[in-house]
């Protein structure tokens, strides 16, 4: 079991999310959140004076997945995130030790379904 997880931009979630169900991967966290990578940010001023912004708005996501849908669900992920520029995002891949569905206690492989 592996715990993908991906930094995109927010405005390819739409897309990702397409190419996640095409790869028959439907189940996902997703998290707004801030980071900078290479993009570093950008400069802009507020009243005149210049103030630097260096956390960019990304989506989190969170995928458990078995080892065999690893590698279709980071095709999806790049499929549907990639347009080539600098700050497209990251993927990273954890393993996942154990996870519990709660309603049903099952364990494993079976939990994620």
């Amino acid at each position: 079991m592996k715990l993908i997880i991906a930094y995109i931009q927010p405005h390819k979630l739409s897309d990702v999310k397409q190419s996640l169900y095409k790869a028959e991967v439907y189940k996902l966290s997703v998290t707004n959140t801030l980071g900078c990578g290479q993009q570093k940010g950008y400069h802009e001023s507020y009243r005149g004076v210049p103030i630097e912004v260096n956390l960019l708005k990304k989506v989190r996501l969170e995928i458990a997945v078995n080892d065999n849908f690893v590698e279709r669900t980071i095709k999806a992920i790049v499929d549907g995130a990639r347009s080539g520029q600098i700050g497209d995002g990251k993927i990273f891949i954890l393993d996942l030790p154990e996870c519990i569905r709660i309603r049903t206690e099952e364990r494993g492989n079976d939990a994620i379904g």
